[in-house]
């Protein structure tokens, strides 16, 4: 154990820190300190501990190396779901990038593993160059704002779903927002899609009219909100939401519910920003395989 947690801190040594995790772990040690003081000689094995938990807490999400050293320590191998495998940094007067690349550690599928950290690694890495691209363009034009914001949040982690959202916000003159989201089956260790959830293709239908159904009512309740649903208040034509695609972006939220995603601009005005809505599962119940996932 004390090679490992040497091993460790040797890794921690050469992670750069951030400065507002430079606060925290400041603080915690002063804390820890207090603690140690005020309890006596007895307690500087939890002071230890609480030192060592607070290496494993930075580190987890900084550095490959330092996951698989924390999976083969015994207990700790549960906790790491998710880490920043790169990131991606511009910080110019006019131009701004953060781009964090995700990887997904510890499936017991390590074809599911290696293939979503594959194109987790691509996609990111081609939204680097082409924003490097834009950049070169920009300057050779007399120059611009471009700035880019990618990243990921684990929407939801509970005994049978693993959630993870992948964000992209980018800004010149105005600014997009897309979401993608993978959610994985823990126990199966498979990536669930929305088609199979469903007997057929008829879920399309029950959902897009329960959006539609929700998207109203938002709007009476909420004279702020406004999505581009038949019935709206200069709603054109070809704005109109009418339907849900058959692969459209979802995860299943913490409590088992369906959650259907839509990207900035896709149903509403840009200030709306990306919207969800939450199906009712009485809603596609009759369409559901099972209620494995959808509870």
């Amino acid at each position: 154990m004390n090679n490992k947690l040497e091993q460790l801190r040797k890794e921690y040594d050469e992670v750069p820190i951030p400065e507002e995790l430079d606060m925290i772990v400041g603080r915690s040690i002063n804390q820890s300190l207090k603690a140690r003081r005020n309890k006596g000689p007895k307690y500087k094995w939890f002071a230890g501990v609480g030192a060592a938990a607070l290496i494993f807490l930075i580190t987890i999400n900084a550095s490959t190396t330092v996951a698989n050293a924390l999976s083969s320590i015994p207990g700790v191998d549960q906790i790491i779901k998710i880490l920043t495998l790169k990131e991606y940094v511009v910080d110019e007067s006019n131009y701004n990038a953060n781009i964090k690349v995700p990887s997904i550690v510890h499936l017991d599928n390590k074809e599911l593993e290696s293939g979503l950290n594959e194109k987790y690694m691509k996609e990111n890495k081609a939204l680097f160059d082409k924003f490097q691209a834009e950049i070169k363009e920009l300057k050779k034009n007399g120059d611009g704002h471009l700035g880019v914001d990618a990243g990921y949040e684990v929407k939801t982690d509970n005994d049978s779903i693993f959630s993870i959202e992948r964000y992209v916000v980018e800004s010149a003159g105005s600014s997009s927002e897309e979401l993608q989201f993978d959610t994985i089956d823990k126990k199966n260790q498979i990536l669930i899609t929305l088609p199979m959830l469903f007997k057929d293709n008829h879920y399309i239908q029950v959902i897009s009219e329960h959006i539609k159904q929700q998207m109203r009512e938002q709007m009476k309740a909420d004279p702020n909100k406004i999505y581009w649903v038949s019935g709206a208040v200069d709603v054109l034509p070809t704005d109109e939401f009418k339907s849900i695609t058959k692969n459209q972006s979802f995860y299943i939220n913490n409590e088992g519910k369906l959650v259907m995603v839509f990207n900035k601009y896709d149903v509403a005005p840009g200030y709306m920003g990306s919207v969800e809505f939450v199906i009712p599962t009485d809603v596609i119940s009759g369409d559901l395989v099972s209620h494995k996932y959808i509870q």
